[in-house]
């Protein structure tokens, strides 16, 4: 019974409140002191159920679907299965035990009829308790499905993956790479098998080359393993292994996303490739440590972090709950069908007004979501009853001084009373601060004092009656332990006395004997008890006691001892029978943890003797088996308990039990028919296991003939699991069926498969064929299927070769490497994507099955659209000044098209709010390489752009920085006014507003420091002009006319101040005005050909530092044909 509310109350509110994802309700019992004295109908309720997944395991003997509950009266049981009414008295094959809900599924080889969903109702006259949805699993034997696997071709130094792709099954599943010859693949750094099965190389290595990968799925509930057909991996040997960067194998797209419920286990993987083998590390995102729970395994490309918590979220892990859905029903029903006026419903919460005796009933709560469902019955019963005080009467109690005492007084109603305590017959409540009555009418009185002493009484009252209770109490003087000695560290004898008490240790109320021998395991120390080796028998209640003649003081610990299972003990075999036999023991002692399961092992003589095998599992709750066996097997048995703390140790073996000898049970599994030849037929099977021979003489026939043929079967007899049948038409279906025998007889009529024998090379090679241009990079192409008769085989696929001839924009041939691409099933058009625009290719479309490819079809050319450019390789700044950037670049390696000029453009970016337009240049000459940007902004910063144009647009951007400088550098020579701009240079966007970024800047303490360096560097400048201007002294001033008739005429401009040469003496303008009239008009002395060979340098700014030893005369006559702006 949950909740009592009395109707007599004027406004009565119940809340049921169901919050199934987090909070169990427990139950409120009616005390059976109270069910001694008065009969009350109580609600059904289940106590027992079967669990929400029943698997019927194949070696189970039978699978029981419980339901017990209790009510009074006695509940009925009914069955729904798939929402339907479902009766097992019905059913003569189930098996109903009495006064019980719980029926018994025999495992008689035909389960598929009961599969489905069941539930059980639990009903008398007050109302319906529900069990939770009990789902029946008949599990089906898991395969991989029938397939040919092409060998795997990879280069040496390339990733590659092997997929399992294993069937499902009932978990858990295990995975395992192993040979043919059941050996397995060796994983470490460069080689391991991810959480999905795969099998993943880092890059592979000459040894990888192999013909038997295989990959084996375990499901041990259901003691089954199946292989995938092996899988052939040829590696590519080459002179040269390129580094690699590493990237990720897995996770596929670089990220991952995980949901659990809080408390499973967290898996992550992080498997990469590259060139050497790549070192993986893990780091939680925002965080500087891992988990401190979190575990790598497998060389650190598994990270596990056991029992999640919310705390566990991030990038590093996720962890998920998820909203559900929330459903109500009252006994057993929905509540649309019991409507109540006064009941209202508020998603998790029900409301009732105004509760009624007719309210009575089993509501129940039951919350879906992604992860699972939970139920939860809730009782709700509505009664009267007055008030029965169920402790007993007259109770003493004794207090010592000073100390608290807790007078009970446990009292049973509806509705709940109202209780209070008296003294002495007086008709007053106790008060104050010392008193307190508890909800559960317990008196509790702290620090008690000697007036204290005397008669309680306990009085209970409700609206349908009253009953009181005596009690009383006394209040002694306080015993008190007074500490011991300092220089005293053990006690040494059974007990010791101290002034008027003595102190001692008690065991089950037996004296400890403290004799400190070497076999003692017994010992005080600082007044804490030690006890060495501890054994079961130390179990019980250990009491320290310190004790007068007038009272005692004791404080009590319960040690219990948890251990495994004993032993069972007294195992016998009876019911002998040919193929089984009955198992009985008597369970050893549980050590405080109830046995939760016993596990029955076999061993055998013949093939693996001294090897223990489990047999099966039976719960804990019986103690004898019938345990069915194979035939001609001398068995022996043994029995282990299995409880929380673990595996107990096995009973005593059995004595020796053979089984007669008989024909095999079974027929081998898996058969397969392959052809690796065009006039051969392999038919490959799994072997019966040699404890499935049941007898001598194994053996097993292999029956075949051609199908939709009128013949005879061919047969032959073999001892090893395959045969390969010579002489086959080519690729022509065949029925096979592989029956086992020994010397006592055949096993049952086998199933047939159906094969085919060796395919051949497809003869055909389609026609028809066809190119569509998509764009300029993605073609489509077309063919004729070829006819199933050519195909000599199952059809893998058209495969399609194809290469690049040249390059429309280059009239050289130059034949690319050859691409291929394979397009499974039967299908009569592909997309060829990543092609080069404006090129010229070549392609044959051929088709293959198993054996390999065709012959493939006639070449078709086809040609390429133009497209963009690619990025130019070059561009790069050449030279900057106060006003002026020099820009050069290369063309891009493929222009995708025939160029048509570039777009340039630059923007001042100084980091700022102050940032000016993008200003734009088209530049119509393909052949132009260099450029001058004239009219910037000193000391800024600007942002080049320069992309390649043809027909069809332009390519990706090439971008540069550059900072101008201050001042203009005597290298330089400015443009003069009357210099016209380049026809070719035509704005598109304004050109006037550029922002300046030295507006301010005087103030600046960086700006004054830099003016005054540049004053001081100046002056030194300065010094050395005059110091080399009076080492002219020596040459006659007659001499230095006739070299310089007309100094003064020049004027002292940046060309002239202060030039100097790798000679002592200035080089001389005459020879500056002769040098200049050799160079070209065409030539740029600026150009990227003058700097191709050099190592430049370039200041923070991108200006140059310093000159260009052994350049200085092309040098100087760039500067003079500067002002014109005329690109190379």
């Amino acid at each position: 019974m949950r909740l009592q509310k009395s109707p007599g109350l004027a406004a009565v509110l119940c809340l049921i409140i169901c919050m199934c994802a987090f909070y169990t309700t427990t139950a409120f019992d009616i005390p059976l002191e109270v069910l001694g004295h008065v009969n009350i109908e109580q609600l059904p309720t289940i106590t027992d159920q079967s669990p929400s997944s029943l698997i019927a395991f194949p070696f189970d003997e039978s699978f029981p679907m419980t339901c017990e509950a209790k009510g009074n009266p006695e509940p009925e049981f009914r069955w729904t299965k798939n929402g339907q009414e479902f009766d097992p008295d019905l059913d003569p094959r189930l098996m109903k035990e009495e006064n019980s809900g719980t029926f018994v599924i025999p495992n008689n080889g035909n389960l598929t009829e009961y599969q489905g969903n069941y539930r059980c109702y639990a009903s008398n006259r007050l109302g319906t308790s529900i069990s939770k949805e009990i789902e029946f699993i008949v599990p089906h034997v898991p395969k991989f499905p029938k397939e040919t696997l092409d060998p795997l071709e990879v280069e040496e130094g390339q990733p590659f993956v092997l997929q399992c792709n294993p069937p499902q099954g009932i978990p858990p599943l295990q995975i395992y790479w192993m040979t043919i010859n059941l050996q397995h693949i060796e994983q470490d750094e460069r080689v391991s098998m991810g959480l999905n099965g795969n099998l993943y190389f880092s890059h592979a290595v000459e040894k990888d080359s192999r013909r038997d990968y295989c990959c084996f799925a375990a499901f041990p509930r259901i003691r089954t393993i199946v292989q995938k057909n092996a899988m052939s991996v040829i590696v590519k040997t080459t002179n040269v292994i390129m580094k690699r960067r590493p990237s990720l194998l897995t996770p596929y797209d670089h990220e991952s996303e995980t949901q659990l419920v809080k408390g499973e286990d967290l898996k992550l993987e992080c498997i990469a490739e590259g060139f050497p083998t790549p070192q993986v590390e893990w780091v939680r995102m925002g965080h500087q440590l891992l988990p401190s729970k979190a575990i790598q395994e497998n060389h650190k490309k598994q990270l596990i972090v056991p029992r999640v918590e919310l705390e566990d979220s991030g990038r590093a892990s996720g962890v998920g709950g998820g909203a559900g859905e929330i459903t109500w029903r009252v006994n057993g029903e929905p509540l649309q069908g019991s409507p109540a006026a006064n009941r209202k419903v508020f998603d998790d919460t029900i409301m009732l007004h105004n509760a009624k005796e007719s309210d009575s009933a089993v509501y129940q709560c039951e919350a879906s979501n992604k992860h699972g469902t939970l139920l939860s019955n809730a009782n709700i019963m509505i009664m009267n009853l007055a008030p029965m005080i169920l402790t007993k009467e007259g109770e003493e109690y004794t207090a010592v001084e000073g100390k608290g005492v807790m007078m009970h007084c446990n009292v049973f109603s509806s509705p709940p009373p109202t209780i209070t305590w008296s003294r002495d017959d007086s008709p007053e409540s106790v008060q104050g601060q010392r008193f307190s009555v508890h909800d559960n009418g317990s008196l509790e009185i702290y620090g008690t004092e000697k007036d204290d002493m005397g008669q309680y009484q306990c009085f209970a009252k409700n609206t349908e009656g009253s009953s009181a209770l005596n009690a009383m109490l006394y209040v002694r003087d306080p015993t008190r332990i007074v500490a011991a000695q300092e220089d005293l560290q053990v006690l040494v004898v059974r007990q010791v006395l101290h002034h008027d008490f003595e102190l001692l240790w008690e065991k089950d109320d037996i004296p400890i004997t403290l004799n400190y021998t070497e076999n003692s395991r017994y010992f005080v120390e600082n007044g804490v008890l030690q006890i060495t080796n501890v054994s079961h028998r130390d179990q019980g209640l250990f009491t320290c006691v310190a004790r007068t003649p007038v009272d005692r003081d004791a404080a009590s610990a319960l040690l219990m001892v948890l251990d495994v299972p004993d032993a069972p003990e007294y195992l016998v075999l009876s019911d002998h029978k040919s193929r089984s036999v009955k198992l009985k023991w008597i369970p050893g002692d549980d050590h405080n943890s109830s046995t939760t399961e016993f596990i029955i092992e076999y061993e055998e003589s013949q093939w693996e003797p001294g090897s223990w095998k489990e047999l099966l599992r039976i719960p804990g709750n019986h103690n004898s088996a019938v345990a069915k066996l194979h035939g001609h097997v001398d068995y022996r048995f043994r029995v282990s308990g299995v409880n929380d703390v673990g595996r107990g140790r096995p009973s005593e073996p059995t004595e020796r039990y053979k089984t007669p000898a008989t024909a095999p049970d079974k027929n081998p599994e898996n058969v397969k028919i392959e052809g690796h030849l065009p006039h051969e037929m392999n038919i490959n099977w799994e072997p019966l296991l040699p404890i499935q021979h049941n007898g001598p003489g194994l053996e097993y026939e292999v029956f075949y003939k051609r199908q939709g043929v009128e013949e005879d079967w061919q047969k032959h007899t073999v001892k090893r699991h395959s045969f390969v049948v010579k002489n086959t038409p080519t690729f022509v279906p065949y029925e096979i069926k592989i029956q086992a025998r020994n010397n006592q007889g055949r096993a049952p009529e086998p199933k047939i498969v159906s094969g085919y024998s060796g395919e051949d090379f497809p003869s055909a090679a389609p026609e028809d064929v066809s190119v569509e241009v998509m764009n300029s990079s993605v073609v489509k192409v077309s063919w004729t299927l070829v006819h199933k008769d050519t195909l000599h085989g199952h059809l893998g696929g058209y495969r399609v070769n194809w290469w690049r001839m040249r390059s429309l924009a280059d009239s050289k041939k130059k034949h690319g490497e050859k691409q291929t691409l394979a397009f499974p099933g039967d299908r009569n058009h592909g997309v060829l994507p990543g092609l080069t625009p404006f090129s010229e290719y070549s392609l044959i479309v051929m088709t293959f099955n198993g054996r390999g490819n065709g012959p493939g079809s006639h070449p078709l050319n086809f040609k390429t659209p133009e497209g963009v450019p690619e990025k130019n390789p070059v561009f790069r700044v050449t030279d900057v000044q106060k006003h002026t950037v020099s820009l050069a670049w290369a063309a891009p390696s493929e222009p995708n098209g025939i160029l048509t000029g570039y777009l340039l453009e630059y923007q001042l970016n100084n980091e700022t709010e102050e940032v000016g337009p993008l200003q734009t240049l088209n530049i119509s000459d393909p052949d132009t390489n260099k450029w001058i940007l004239h009219d910037l902004e000193p000391l800024s910063k600007y942002k080049l752009y320069l992309r390649s144009c043809t027909a069809m647009g332009c390519g990706p951007i090439s971008s540069e920085e550059c900072t101008t400088t201050l001042e203009t550098s005597k290298s330089a020579s400015p443009s003069p006014p009357s210099t016209r701009r380049s026809p070719v240079t035509k704005p598109t966007r304004s050109t006037i507003g550029l922002a300046s970024v030295h507006g301010g800047i005087s103030t600046q303490g960086w700006f004054i420091g830099l003016m005054c360096a540049i004053a001081l560097l100046t002056l030194i400048v300065l010094i050395a002009c005059f110091v080399n201007r009076n080492k002219g002294g020596k040459y006659s001033v007659k001499e230095k006319e006739d070299l310089h008739p007309d100094v003064e005429s020049q004027g002292m401009n940046d060309d002239t101040f202060c030039e100097y040469s790798d000679n002592d003496e200035k080089p001389l303008k005459g020879s500056q005005r002769s040098l200049s009239r050799e160079i070209k008009a065409g030539d740029s002395g600026d150009s990227l050909v003058d700097y191709g060979d050099e190592d430049v340098q370039f200041n923070e700014d991108g200006s140059f530092i310093g000159e260009y030893a052994g350049r200085k005369e092309k040098r100087v006559s760039a500067e003079i044909k500067a002002p014109a702006q005329t690109p190379a």
